[in-house]
């Protein structure tokens, strides 16, 4: 008998177990999520350039609409019905402008919506949607309110929503991550959660989940989220508080319980609910992403809530970042370079392995001003000044706030310079 036959038999014997093995974890177990500044928008300060980011489906600040009548060419899945760009800075999170919804004292239904469609060919499986939203102070609605953002498969037909009509795993599924307030007694705005019509649904109007894991209605029984569900405490925000929200939603592959939904709140993730079946058939994926501000009926007085920076994309999104924060983490956790410093006149920095750098600058509407270098450079240290550029003995700049590009190797970040030579 040839030994070493034999020990090629158990090598790969070996080696299937294993592989087996790492793939019944990976159905069975869910994997870890990011947190905090570790997504798509850590590489892009102040959200500048990062619908460029190949991972992002849309992004919008809302700074290019003069009013809300211009809103309709971007969010193609509907736009009602108060609705408004506002630019008093009080209700604006990053820039000059922020979207605003307003509900009416009033007690009949009434719904605000900015939707968009991703197109037929263009449906996804997993989405992450990051967006910044307050509530005003006067909030004070009871029961029925959907006031966050959330995506959905083929909820809408024709333009029409479908609510009352269960998901059966064939139809649709819904997903929001918003605020529940059950009874006056409960303080405004109420209690995070998911609100979701899935196959599995107790209501015909959906349920809620919870962070701690509480299923309503019959919160009783516990939801059916796996083993590795982790109970987390329940939130509730502050009125006339700008928060970071950010969902995700995972479809299951089909016939296997390994769909997803989490839910972060400034970049700490606050609830995960794995273990999902959300469809029984490929073809439902997702199809839509929307911000809503809605109520059942809103009889106490006129409230407002506001949104800005929203990003969708197909990984993980995280908080927006200042310059200075995103220049931080960028040097701490790249192995490219070090002492990384941007001052009014130069740009310098120590590389640590042979690169090819490229730096631009542009103007504060990104408009290209200048080229500061476009070349490999070796080890060592290297000083930009800000006077000359790359093709020019002379600058084109003047005193002023630009916008610097820099791309150092895989490294590729902007940082806001004030300018003063």
């Amino acid at each position: 008998m040839n030994i070493f036959n034999i020990k090629n038999k158990l090598f790969y014997s070996y080696f299937y177990v294993i592989t087996i093995l790492a793939l019944f974890v990976s159905f069975c177990f869910s994997q870890p999520l990011p947190e905090g500044n570790n997504g798509i928008a850590s590489q892009y300060p102040n959200d500048i350039g990062i619908f460029q980011d190949p991972n992002v489906i849309y992004a919008d600040d809302f700074e290019s609409y003069d009013n809300a009548s211009g809103l309709a060419v971007n969010w193609n899945g509907g736009v009602y019905h108060d609705v408004k760009i506002t630019t008093e800075k009080s209700n604006v999170f990053a820039g000059n402008k922020s979207l605003e919804f307003k509900l009416p004292k009033q007690n009949i239904e009434w719904s605000n919506t900015v939707a968009r469609e991703l197109g037929k060919n263009k449906e996804v499986e997993q989405l992450f949607l990051r967006y910044y939203t307050k509530f005003d102070q006067s909030f004070d609605i009871v029961g029925s309110s959907h006031n966050g953002g959330g995506m959905s498969a083929h909820y809408y037909m024709n333009g029409q929503a479908t609510p009352g009509i269960p998901a059966n795993g064939y139809n649709k599924f819904l997903v929001e991550f918003e605020s529940w307030r059950g009874s006056a007694a409960d303080s405004s705005p109420g209690l995070l959660n998911v609100y979701i019509y899935h196959p599995e649904q107790r209501s015909q109007w959906g349920d809620h989940w919870f962070p701690n894991g509480e299923v309503m209605p019959n919160t009783s029984i516990p939801g059916n989220f796996g083993s590795d569900f982790v109970s987390r405490t329940n939130i509730r925000c502050k009125l006339g508080q700008w928060y970071c929200c950010e969902l995700m939603v995972k479809a299951n592959t089909v016939g296997l319980r390994n769909g997803r939904i989490a839910c972060w709140l400034d970049g700490k993730l606050i609830a995960d609910f794995p273990n999902l079946r959300l469809r029984d058939v490929d073809s439902l994926k997702i199809s839509r992403f929307n911000l809503s501000f809605h109520a059942g009926s809103n009889p106490s007085n006129e409230t407002y809530k506001w949104y800005d920076n929203v990003v969708a994309a197909t990984s993980y999104i995280g908080p927006m970042i200042t310059t200075g924060a995103a220049q931080k983490l960028i040097v701490k956790k790249n192995k490219i370079i070090r002492n990384f410093i941007i001052s009014e006149k130069k740009i310098s920095f120590f590389l640590l392995k042979s690169s090819h750098v490229k730096i631009d600058i542009f103007n504060l509407q990104g408009k290209f001003i200048d080229n500061l270098c476009n070349k490999n450079l070796s080890i060592g240290q290297h000083i930009f000044d800000l006077n000359y550029s790359a093709k020019n003995q002379t600058s084109s700049l003047y005193n002023g706030i630009y916008l610097t590009k820099i791309q150092i190797g895989n490294l590729n970040f902007i940082n806001t310079i004030i300018v003063k030579l």
